[in-house]
């Protein structure tokens, strides 16, 4: 089988050629009347998530949440559709994409709402206390989080069960999440030749539950692909609880699901330090990880990875736009981290990128006595193979795009 050549990523808004086809299609399928333009209206998303429930939507729609809860997802869901239309400038394929990721949001919301219903005692699931890596997106922090999910006595959330959450109301779900999410990755792959250097991914593998609290809107991984900063000005100013319920609630049934509730899950978002204070509320008995790495390096890799979403997406991307967006996320995830830790009380580690590079055996020794747990022979035989097996992953060309960006004066201002 011919390996699929990647093109060089000579530039941070640099577009892949299959979503330039991609993107020029549609463009032209919509203008032609071959296909119809998606609805990013709200009203529309909602009717076609309703459909299939007919009299029993708003039960959904309202099962196993606080009316608060409900109210807080409606708001958000306006909110941000407004601010897509006003702002985004969002390409046919940017509004492709959009559209895919919102109405599956409202689906997947009812969906669980259905399910919780028929299976209240999901919610109630106990848990075993997490360990949550906070830190900077390229930071360090999926470094750690795969290292500490590959000890077999903890848990983790896969990208299948990140992306595709809701299991069957009854019965096993006979590993359909994980086709789903081959064929997903396999298009996004497509689409952009760079992903997986810059965030490598596969559907059994370790992920962040990013999509949990985008599952309720957070701003944090829309305002990655798209120019929202009406949204994500006002997200940042709201309570983000309702965010954290829904997570909870998912998380719940999902260790119930895979009955693996009795084991701390390893959880990271680099939007957790946002609202860590939120967070530590949500679970009071977390161990931290905290992850530390030179500003520069953080803000440099974090516009790469926001450039290469957001140039798929709109055609009226600039690079000094993102690199201000940012700069005010570092600022502020920093201020807000730093305020939630001052008056906590739990077990903390916290580990440099520079150290993780240079002895990570030693700092992960570490980490687990700061945190009060033992470091296993076996778990450090899972963490000694998995750091083999990414010592030639996808992840080692985003340091070549990076330099490259910088040798061509492409970094950010």
């Amino acid at each position: 089988m011919a390996t699929r050549v990647i093109p060089p990523r000579d530039h941070p808004l640099a577009r892949g050629p299959m979503a330039q086809r991609a993107n020029d299609f549609l463009g032209k399928a919509w203008q032609r009347g071959w296909l119809s333009p998606p609805d990013l209206d709200p009203d529309a998303l909602w009717a076609l998530a309703t459909k299939p429930y007919g009299a029993r939507a708003a039960a959904a729609e309202h099962g196993g949440r606080s009316g608060d809860d409900v109210a807080d997802f409606r708001e958000r869901l306006e909110r941000l559709c407004a601010s897509i239309a006003a702002e985004a400038n969002l390409n046919s394929l940017g509004r492709a994409m959009a559209f895919g990721q919102l109405s599956r949001v409202v689906k997947n919301r009812l969906a669980f709402g259905a399910l919780w219903s028929d299976r209240p005692e999901l919610l109630e699931t106990p848990l075993a206390a997490p360990i949550i890596v906070i830190g900077h997106m390229r930071s360090g922090t999926t470094r750690i989080h795969t290292l500490l999910a590959a000890d077999p006595g903890h848990s983790h959330t896969r990208y299948c069960d990140a992306y595709h959450p809701v299991p069957p109301r009854y019965g096993a779900r006979l590993g359909m999440n994980r086709v789903k999410a081959a064929l997903e990755l396999a298009m996004l792959g497509m689409l952009n030749p760079w992903l997986q250097s810059i965030h490598p991914m596969a559907p059994a593998a370790v992920e962040e539950e990013l999509a949990w609290i985008s599952a309720a809107l957070h701003h944090s991984i829309y305002e990655s692909q798209w120019h929202i900063p009406a949204y994500s000005a006002w997200s940042e100013g709201r309570d983000p609880a309702p965010i954290y319920h829904e997570m909870t609630r998912i998380l719940r049934t999902d260790a119930a699901s895979r009955a693996v509730a009795d084991r701390p899950r390893v959880m990271k978002v680099p939007a957790f330090a946002e609202d860590l204070a939120t967070l530590l509320d949500a679970f009071p008995d977390a161990r931290l990880v905290i992850a530390h790495r030179e500003h520069g390096a953080v803000l440099r890799s974090a516009v790469s990875l926001a450039a290469n979403q957001m140039a798929m997406q709109s055609d009226a991307c600039d690079l000094g736009a993102i690199t201000a967006r940012w700069e005010h996320k570092i600022a502020l995830r920093e201020a807000r981290m730093a305020d939630a830790l001052a008056g906590w009380k739990g077990p903390v580690a916290r580990l440099d990128f520079e150290e993780l590079g240079d002895d990570w055996e030693g700092a992960i020794t570490r980490c687990y006595a700061d945190l009060g747990l033992t470091l296993t022979p076996t778990a450090l035989a899972a963490m000694r193979k998995q750091m083999a097996a990414s010592e030639t992953g996808h992840h080692l060309a985003h340091s070549a795009q990076l330099a490259r960006f910088a040798g061509a004066g492409q970094g950010h201002p």
